[in-house]
């Protein structure tokens, strides 16, 4: 047992963490970040560039420092890398927009405890997504649109589609991963599958980077509604905390149930660890849903992979996506990954991977997971990093690891 006392400081870290987010944004907001890139690179220039007091500046300077979003080189200042990559506008990185994404729960999340007490019977529609008008699905996908196509740039990379012929994205928002599919693979078509307000906006998207005729979108609720079946590979991203074991449960079947012969899902989201313990990104996901009344909660690697096998998805495999953020759960059509030996070697004592966002299953392929997680499933599933599918039934089948 520790000898050492334990103190107050992680609570009090924890109770104030508010107003670190709350730096961040304001200086989002004011544009420090692009000052000091275009040259404002003092506490004087700043000042006058933000309109703002010599007294303010050396506030909200002294604390971005000190939570290391800017660094002083010598006499200057100058952006974190990951700052100077993501908050500068103008660049094609740039993420700002995204950074208020859950400003507007801020209020809610000081009222928590009585969310909690709430004696309502929960929905199983979030209310952030059903009643949704065209132009508050515009200023969400617009804002997030960056960080969805640096995740679909991170699905192509990762997964083999040379042999695919068309994607069914389920929730697929604004289309980046399609979008991100068919820009690098010339022969791919993809249907984006979402909310009628929301296709509109793809639509928008899939116009502005001239792939009208191969993207199209399909207006349907997920949850109630029929899929198309005329897809070999479908996706499902960042869906999962919204929703309670029943309805994944119900939307996984869905999938299996349309997806072609041969064909694979990722399924691509937050997801806690086996015992549930965390990590703390997908446990605060799944607490978020509190505010909503909804059925959403955080789900595990071990449930994720249940989901799968009850679908009739088998040999699931889970990866890390974006560690300790996304899982994905993967299964391969029996294709060995091309180039991933230094990722299976790094894996090669996992059975899952999770990945911070996105989760792929697919139906007669191999399966991963990733945390966010990323899952990739067939109908006889197979993860990403296992050689092959086998056939079993007489039908061909992959089996699943969580790397």
């Amino acid at each position: 047992m520790s000898s050492v006392r334990p103190t107050t400081v992680r609570l009090q870290r924890i109770a104030r963490a508010y107003r670190e987010s709350g730096t961040l944004l304001a200086a989002v907001e004011l544009d420090l970040f692009s000052k000091i890139y275009q040259g404002a690179n003092t506490e004087e220039k700043l000042s006058i560039s933000l309109g703002i007091s010599a007294l303010n500046a050396e506030r909200i300077i002294v604390a971005c420092l000190g939570l290391g979003l800017i660094i002083k080189d010598k006499n200057n200042l100058k952006n974190a890398p990951d700052v100077e990559r993501f908050l500068i506008k103008g660049k094609t990185t740039y993420a700002g927009e995204w950074m208020f994404f859950t400003q507007p729960d801020w209020s809610k999340w000081g009222h928590l405890a009585d969310f909690l007490t709430n004696k309502e019977s929960p929905k199983l529609d979030n209310s952030t997504v059903k009643g949704i008008t065209v132009d508050e699905a515009r200023r969400y996908h617009r804002a997030t649109f960056s960080i969805g196509r640096g995740a679909g740039r991170l699905f192509v990379r990762s997964i083999d589609l040379s042999q695919r012929h068309k994607i069914l994205d389920i929730g697929g928002g604004s289309g980046a991963y399609c979008i991100e599919a068919c820009r690098a693979h010339p022969h791919l078509k993809a249907t984006v599958l979402d909310l009628p307000e929301v296709t509109m906006v793809a639509q928008e998207f899939i116009k502005e980077n001239n792939l009208t005729g191969r993207i199209d979108t399909y207006d349907a609720d997920f949850n109630k509604d029929p899929f198309p079946k005329d897809a070999d590979i479908s996706i499902m991203a960042s869906n999962l905390p919204m929703y309670g074991r029943k309805a994944i449960q119900a939307v996984i079947q869905k999938i299996h149930d349309a997806l072609l012969p041969g064909g694979e899902f990722h399924l691509i989201g937050e997801a806690l660890n086996e015992d549930r313990s965390g990590p703390s990104d997908p446990a605060i996901w799944g607490l978020a849903q509190t505010l909503h009344n909804s059925t959403g909660m955080a789900h595990s690697v071990t449930e994720c992979i249940g989901y799968l096998k009850t679908a009739g998805f088998q040999d699931v495999e889970v990866n890390d996506f974006v560690p300790e953020v996304l899982t994905a759960f993967e299964f391969d059509p029996g294709v060995p990954f091309r180039g991933r030996q230094a990722e299976r070697n790094r894996s090669e004592v996992c059975k899952a991977r999770v990945l911070t966002d996105p989760v792929v299953v697919s139906r007669d392929v191999r399966l991963r997971v990733a945390g966010s997680n990323f899952v990739k499933a067939v109908k006889c599933a197979k993860l990403r990093q296992m050689p092959y599918a086998r056939r079993k039934n007489g039908r061909a089948c992959g089996m699943a690891a969580i790397t």
